[in-house]
């Protein structure tokens, strides 16, 4: 047998007694042994019982198996597994009122096998990835008519089938016949080859033979079944099984009723009785006045139309079975045009007072009050199952999260006979409630119990700086002296002494080079606008010209300096976190500065540094939102206090952001530039055109400055964290 992941549970009781064992007493598991290589593995369970009864049940889309061993109970000294294979992560197994439940959580969907031996249960395990199956053609014209490969009758559980084997799945239709034979219609079908035109069958069964005819796009089964009984269609498939039942209840009226095979029929074993009620409460569902309808448009108008003969139009408008109770009875007068079956339904059933339940094609149609009581009694069942239904313990162990966090959320799944404690020391879950309660909170821990994403966060901060400076400047004066001393006196009375000489001189004005014999004392400079010029920056030219007994003299001193300087820092902190949880790294240099009070002068300090702190999330689709926070704090020693402590460059960045995993986003940029041209010139000489650039001084600055911060989060157990 072998049953795809997610498949309902499979139930294997034989029931024959164990001569070998005493009546009544339970069977004793010790051993689970595993075998197995590469996509597959075999599971051999041993036991004290001759022939096991047992069930297995794969759960979360194939990724559990459950076995339940009923009758039976762990060894004292619990389940020794033996052996390990790939699709097996992990095997629990614990005792419950019912027997041993053993649970298998694999690595990823698996199917399996099962099959009982004398002491042993064996399962075979294949977690090969399966291929994508085929879609469902619908019979179309494009794709041709149905075949019909095969029609035949067998009797199984007292029932006898009609099957009939197509080579895709099609459409039928059933009317069950009241004076003549039962017939199933197949639309858009023909016969194949080899295909018997009559199928004879016992004459002492329901069915006495089986008449297959073709007609114009369709083919067409007619059964001879004894009258009376009762007929059910499903289809499993690419095969159609038109199942008859006897029916000892008399039938005093037969309706001719139409239904259409959906893709969600399944096989059905047991006696095909339709249950409108279910066993567990009825969910509140949409309002009315929020109700969408989908059926085909109709027309109605009637007067004094009986119920019963509405219903029955709107089952054949909406290809639905409808079953109306006893006391459904009185007239309806209604006129509607353009309105969907569905919602025409709807409201002649609110006008009478009355109510529905539907499952599938079935409707059932009752007075609103006896469905309303109905479902009050499916709740007070329930609730008295679940008052009686035995307790269960069961251990559900943590592996991420914490224990203590899980219990509260599991709180909200227990029935009021249920609890739940935390064992710290393993981290494990203590449950006790009924199964179904259990079987929630294990449900509900296996989905929160996953990896947490974890985060790494590289963050760079790129700086880049250029500067340009560039000064002329220039410097001349002289002197000129006549006087009796020097032998050129003016020959005047007055003045009969004349001295001229350059007044700007401050004492401070650098000489060097006006002199071939060092350094001039006193250049006598007219002008002074020089730039700067000394060792290892600038440059300057002087010239100095006299006469030679030093009465006129003349100097003269030319100066000018550039410099160009390109700055670039990278700074790329990086750091790890878990998914919601915030992380700060930081790198730099505490200051120490003066300061002054009460107690005098004392030492504090100023920190300057590198820091990123981010909180990230991984959403679902795997992109990370964060909150980040990114700061890059230096000393500046160019621009100090009066005391001489440096200043603090401050560049800070603080910003939410999505950005998908491994993509790099710029989160910010600032871009400065200062520039700047200075003229420092004689008054009214230095507008002279030409000979005006020997009374100016010329300055020009030009400083750029541009940051950018790029962040890029990586998430590291990206296949372990988002494949829950």
């Amino acid at each position: 047998m072998r049953v795809s992941s997610g498949s309902i549970a499979v139930l294997v009781a034989l029931l024959l007694p164990a001569a070998a064992f005493a009546e009544g007493e339970p069977s004793s598991i010790a051993k689970l042994v595993v075998t197995g290589e590469g996509d597959k593995a075999e599971v051999r369970i041993d036991g004290t019982f001759n022939i096991p009864t047992y069930s297995i049940d794969s759960q979360s889309d194939g990724k559990q198996v459950v076995i339940q061993v009923a009758d039976s109970v762990l060894a004292a000294d619990g389940l020794q597994v033996q052996g390990a294979a790939r699709p097996i992560a992990r095997t629990t197994a614990s005792t419950t009122a019912h027997g041993v439940r053993i649970v298998l959580n694999l690595t990823r969907s698996a199917t399996y096998r099962a099959r009982s031996e004398s002491g042993h249960i064996i399962v075979s395990l294949d977690t090969t990835p399966a291929q994508a199956a085929e879609p469902v053609m619908q019979p179309t014209a494009a794709s041709g008519p149905v075949h019909v490969k095969y029609v035949g009758l067998e009797r199984r559980n007292g029932r006898e089938r009609v099957i009939v084997e197509l080579d895709r799945p099609a459409e039928f239709r059933i009317l069950p016949g009241s004076t003549g034979p039962a017939r199933m219609d197949i639309e858009h079908a023909a016969l194949g080859a080899g295909v018997n035109s009559r199928v004879p069958g016992d004459a002492s069964t329901l069915v006495r033979a089986v008449n297959v005819k073709s007609g114009a796009d369709r083919v067409s089964l007619e059964v001879e079944a004894t009258a009376g009984s009762s007929t059910t269609a499903v289809r499993e498939g690419n095969r159609i099984v038109w199942l008859f039942a006897g029916d000892p209840a008399p039938q005093e009226v037969k309706r001719q009723i139409r239904t259409v095979a959906r893709e969600t029929a399944v096989q059905v074993d047991g006696h095909e009785v339709a249950a409108f009620l279910s066993d567990i409460p009825l969910q509140v569902g949409v309002a009315k006045s929020d109700r969408r309808f989908s059926g085909r448009r109709i027309d109605l108008d009637f007067k004094d139309a009986d119920i019963h003969n509405i219903l029955r139009l709107l089952s054949e408008v909406g290809n639905v079975n409808v079953v109306t109770a006893d006391d459904v009875s009185g007239s309806v007068t209604i006129k509607m045009r353009g309105v969907p079956w569905d919602q025409a339904l709807d409201v002649i059933l609110t006008s009478k007072g009355l109510g529905m339940v539907r499952r599938g094609n079935l409707i059932r149609v009752a007075p609103q009050a006896v469905l309303e009581k109905e479902r009050e009694m499916a709740i007070q069942r329930e609730k008295q199952r679940l008052e009686l239904a035995p307790l269960e313990t069961r251990l559900i162990p943590v592996s991420y999260a914490t224990a203590s966090d899980l219990s509260a959320r599991a709180q909200d799944l227990l029935s009021p006979r249920g609890k739940v404690a935390v064992d710290q020391r393993t981290n494990i879950l203590v449950a006790r409630d009924v199964a179904e309660s259990l079987d929630n909170i294990e449900e509900l821990v296996r989905s929160l119990d996953s990896q947490t994403p974890q985060v790494l966060v590289e963050a760079r901060i790129v700086e880049a700086t250029t500067s340009f400076t560039n000064e002329f400047g220039i410097q001349w004066g002289g002197d000129a002296v006549m006087s009796s001393a020097t032998g050129n006196s003016t020959g005047l009375v007055f003045p009969h002494d004349l001295t001229i000489a350059g007044g700007a001189t401050d004492g401070q004005t650098p000489t060097t080079g006006l002199s071939p014999f060092g350094t001039a004392s006193n250049p006598n400079f007219v002008v002074n606008f020089p730039a700067p010029a000394g060792t290892g920056r600038g440059a300057a030219i002087g010239v100095s010209m006299g006469a030679l007994s030093g009465n006129v003299n003349f100097a003269l001193r030319l100066s000018a300096y550039e410099t160009t300087g390109q700055v670039r820092i990278i700074s790329a902190p990086r750091i790890l976190t878990l998914d919601n949880k915030a992380a700060t790294i930081s790198q730099g240099t505490s200051i120490p500065y003066s300061q002054v009070g009460v107690q005098g002068v004392q030492t504090a300090f100023q920190d300057a540094q590198l820091m990123l702190s981010v909180t990230p999330h991984v959403t679902s689709d795997g992109a990370v939102a964060m909150i980040v926070n990114i700061t890059r704090n230096e000393p500046n020693f160019n621009q100090t206090s009066a005391r001489g402590d440096p200043t603090i460059l401050r560049r800070q960045a603080n910003t939410n952001l999505l950005v998908q995993d491994g993509h790099t986003a710029v989160i910010g940029g600032i871009y400065t530039r200062n520039t700047g041209h200075g003229l420092d010139q004689i008054p009214v000489f230095g507008d002279i055109p030409i000979l005006g650039v020997l009374f100016q001084h010329h300055t020009q600055r030009d400083a750029r400055n541009e940051l950018l911060i790029f962040l890029t989060p990586r998430i590291v157990n990206r296949t372990e964290a988002l494949s829950h």
